[in-house]
């Protein structure tokens, strides 16, 4: 019998191994799977490559990755804001990498990574530092930048409901990049408010298909951020 969901944020995530690349949803705090983000931090992982659309707000989830040096390279598109100050200080002081991708680049290189595509060709970033060293063609005229896809050993995101076979649904804009991590990664941890049984979710709802998802944690919606989740 098919069963991925694990009792736990911590069992879910106990063999995230140093070094991994890990891809956290999320676009500000919408869809962020806050309670996998701080089960990473309890794990222990050092020197990780993060690919996310920022880098962490405030001093919570990715933000306290940071804080306790356990980032080694951030992979984003937004990565400095109001209340970025852990990012800051780390950048500033050379204790981590920045590689800095325009947001359609991020998800298009992310798409391609779960498809199974080679590398596309883009005109965005062409002619600024962002094309620096990459291979450029001048193509339906006009220039452009060869990106390569981006591959995670590990996906952490947030969606709606989910059943035992890993099918997601999302809610809104928690959507986000979640559909495209989830096909981007060798491990695709997914955090949902509710598991349903087998058959109820609609299959014209499913986004996420089972096929793309190893474990499944439920996370209550009424669970406090102080207890590691989040409300919302």
């Amino acid at each position: 019998m098919i069963d991925k969901t694990v009792a736990s944020p911590a069992e879910a995530l106990a063999d995230v191994r140093d070094g991994a690349t890990v891809m956290i949803g999320g676009f500000g705090t919408a869809g962020l799977p806050d309670a996998l983000t701080d089960a990473l931090l309890a794990q222990g992982a050092r020197e990780l490559t993060i690919v996310n659309n920022n880098a962490g707000n405030g001093d919570t989830g990715l933000a306290a990755l940071i804080a306790a040096k356990r980032v080694r390279k951030i992979i984003c598109s937004f990565p400095r804001q109001v209340d970025s100050h852990h990012f800051d200080r780390a950048w500033r002081a050379g204790e981590l990498e920045l590689e800095l991708v325009p947001q359609g680049n991020l998800a298009e290189r992310i798409r391609a990574a779960g498809a199974g595509i080679g590398g596309f060709f883009t005109p965005t970033g062409y002619g600024t530092e962002l094309a620096k060293g990459k291979e450029t063609r001048f193509l339906d005229g006009r220039w452009q930048v060869f990106e390569t896809p981006i591959h995670a050993d590990v996906a952490l995101i947030k969606a709606e409901r989910g059943d035992r076979w890993g099918n997601l649904t999302y809610r809104m804009t928690a959507r986000n990049f979640g559909p495209v991590m989830a096909m981007a990664a060798k491990c695709t941890i997914a955090s949902v408010h509710e598991i349903v049984p087998l058959g109820h979710l609609d299959p014209e709802t499913v986004v996420t298909p089972g096929i793309f998802v190893q474990r499944v944690v439920c996370i209550e919606r009424a669970a406090t951020r102080g207890a590691g989740f989040k409300t919302a």
